[in-house]
C-alpha cells in the first residue's frame, strides 16, 4: 500500500465487500485504504468484519465522508439492483468523495478482483435489470464447430456479437467490415483473448454484390449476423440515398449471397425506428426487415430479424456525446424535455440477438424487452451527477428542438403486429405472416436500374409503394 493511498470507504460488508477489503489491504501497490464498511443490516452495526469496522448505514455516509476525510467509495454489492445503485449515487453525491463500482458476478466467482478491476461507476450500472439469462446448450447447438459470419464486426454491436459467438467455439470466424481499422482492433483482440479459434477477417462493402458473392462462395457460412448498416438518423435525414444503397440494398446483396452458399440461420440486426417510420433510416431498415421476410418463402435458409432500441456507449449514441459535453463545461444538449428511449448495454443485445437465432424458425422478427423506457433528460442529469457535478449549476442542460425524423417515443411493434412470446421471457416475436411481395420486388428492381439516381425525391416516391404515407409532408 502506498503512502498517498485513498481512504476509501466500502459498501456491503457481505462476500463481496469482504473481497475488496482483502485485496485492498494485502495489495502493496494499491492506491486505496479501507476504512470501514457501511451496510444496512443493522445487526451487524459496530462489529469488526474482514478486519474492518462496519461504521453505520447508508443514511451516515454523508457524515462518515467528513470524518474519516473519504476520498472514493466503492459499492461492493454486486447483486443490487440499478434502482438501489440510483439510490447509493444520490446519497453519495452529496459528499465529494469519487464513486466506483465493484466487477459483477462472474468476475467475484471466478477470482479476477484485482484492484485495477474497480471502476468507475457508468450509467449501465443504473438500469437496474436482471442479468440476460441465456440457454447455453441452446445456443452451443447451432454455433458450436460451425462457420459463423458477422457483417459489420468492427461496429459496436457487431464486435461485441463476435466476442459472445467466439466463447462458443466456432469451427471459424469470419469478421466482415468495410472500415480496416476496426476490422484491425476486433481481430486483435480476437486473437489475444481466443488463440485456438480460426479467425478470418474480410475487408468488403455490403453495396458491393461481386466481392459478396465472392466472400460468401469462399467461406459459405451456415449462420450469419447481419449488424452492418447506416444507423445514424440525422445523417440518413441528409443522405438518404446512401440509407437505403447500405440498408437496402446491402441487405439484400448479403441475403441472396447467404442463400446461395447454403447458409442455415440469416438473423438481420433491425431497430425499433423501423416501427412506424418518420426517418429515412428507420423506412430503410424496416424494407430491409421486409427484404429478409421475402427471401424467407424461398426456404432452405431460416431468415429472421431482430429489433431492439438504443445501445449504451455504441458509436453516435448520447452518452458519448454527453460525457464529451461534460468534459467540456457544458452545456449537455437535448432535443426535447420529454424524448423518451429505450436502452441496453451492448453485451445485453449481443447475447439476446444470439439467442434468438436459436428460436428461429424463418419470417420472425424478433422483438427484445429492453424495460422500461427511459427519459432523456434524466439520463442526463444522472451522469452529470456520476462525473461529480451538479446538473443546471454547474453543467448547463440546453434544449434544441427535434430534429428532423425523430419521434419523442419510439415503439418496438408496429401498428397490427401481433406480439407472441418465445421460450426466453425477454425475447418477444411477430410471427411469419403471408405478405404479397410483389411491390417490394418492384422497389428492388427499380433501385438496380440505371434510371434511379437514388435523389430525394425518388427516394420518397419508392419507399412509399411499401410504406404507404411515409413523409407525406415532403411529397
Amino acid at each position: 500500500m502506498t503512502n498517498e493511498a485513498k481512504p476509501v470507504l466500502i459498501i456491503g460488508a457481505g462476500v463481496a465487500g469482504g473481497i475488496v477489503a482483502e485485496v485492498l489491504s494485502k495489495s502493496q501497490n494499491s492506491d486505496f485504504k479501507p476504512v470501514g464498511f457501511v451496510d444496512d443490516d443493522v445487526k451487524i452495526q459496530g462489529q469488526i468484519l474482514h478486519g474492518l469496522p462496519v461504521l453505520g448505514t447508508r443514511e451516515h455516509i454523508f457524515t462518515l465522508v467528513n470524518r474519516h476525510d473519504i476520498k472514493e467509495i466503492i459499492i461492493a454489492i454486486p447483486s443490487a439492483s440499478g434502482q438501489v445503485v440510483s439510490e447509493i449515487v444520490e446519497i453519495c453525491h452529496k459528499s465529494k468523495a469519487r464513486l466506483k463500482i465493484l466487477p459483477g458476478f462472474y468476475d467475484l466467482i471466478t477470482g479476477r478482483i484485482k484492484t485495477k478491476s474497480i471502476r468507475d461507476i457508468e450509467v449501465d450500472d443504473l438500469l437496474g435489470r436482471d442479468p440476460v439469462s441465456l440457454d447455453v446448450e441452446q445456443i452451443a447447438g447451432y454455433l458450436t464447430n460451425q462457420e459463423v459470419l458477422v457483417t459489420g464486426a468492427g461496429g459496436s454491436i457487431g464486435s461485441e456479437l463476435s466476442r459472445q459467438v467466439a466463447k462458443f467455439s466456432p469451427e471459424k470466424l469470419i469478421l466482415l467490415g468495410r472500415g480496416e481499422n476496426s476490422i484491425y482492433e476486433i481481430e486483435l483482440e480476437l486473437r489475444e483473448n481466443f488463440p485456438n479459434l480460426e479467425l478470418k477477417s474480410e475487408i468488403g462493402d455490403v453495396k458491393d454484390q461481386a466481392r459478396m458473392k465472392q466472400i460468401f462462395g469462399k467461406y459459405r457460412p451456415k449462420v450469419v449476423f447481419h449488424a452492418a448498416a447506416h444507423k445514424h438518423v440525422p445523417f440518413m435525414e441528409r443522405c438518404p440515398g446512401e440509407a437505403m444503397k447500405n440498408n437496402i440494398m446491402g441487405t439484400k446483396n448479403i441475403a441472396e449471397s447467404a442463400y446461395r452458399s447454403g447458409t442455415s440461420i440469416f438473423v438481420l440486426i433491425s431497430t425499433d425506428k423501423a416501427v412506424n417510420p418518420t426517418s429515412f433510416m428507420g423506412a430503410t431498415k424496416r424494407v430491409a426487415e421486409m427484404v429478409i421476410q421475402s427471401m424467407n418463402i424461398r426456404g432452405g435458409t431460416r431468415f429472421v430479424a431482430v429489433r431492439f432500441g438504443n445501445v449504451l456507449g455504441s458509436r453516435g449514441s448520447v452518452i458519448p456525446l454527453f460525457k464529451r459535453q461534460i468534459a467540456r463545461g457544458g452545456p449537455l444538449t437535448i432535443t426535447h424535455p420529454d424524448m423518451v428511449r429505450y436502452f441496453m448495454t451492448t453485451v445485453e443485445a449481443a447475447q439476446l440477438v444470439i439467442q434468438t437465432g436459436a428460436q428461429a424458425r424463418g419470417g420472425e422478427i424478433f422483438i427484445l424487452d429492453m424495460g422500461q423506457p427511459v427519459k432523456i433528460l434524466d439520463l442526463a442529469k444522472k451522469l452529470i451527477k456520476l462525473s461529480g457535478f451538479d446538473p443546471e449549476t454547474e453543467i448547463p442542460i440546453r434544449f434544441t428542438g427535434i430534429r428532423p425524423g425523430e419521434k419523442l417515443v419510439e415503439r418496438l411493434e408496429g401498428d397490427g403486429e401481433g406480439i407472441i412470446p418465445t421460450r426466453h421471457k425477454r425475447i418477444f416475436a411477430v410471427p411469419e405472416s403471408s405478405q404479397d411481395f410483389s411491390l417490394l420486388e418492384d422497389v428492388l428492381n427499380t433501385m438496380e436500374s440505371e434510371n434511379f439516381l437514388f435523389l430525394e425525391h425518388q427516394v420518397i416516391t419508392l419507399l412509399q409503394k411499401v410504406l404507404p404515407g411515409f413523409k407525406n409532408n415532403l411529397t
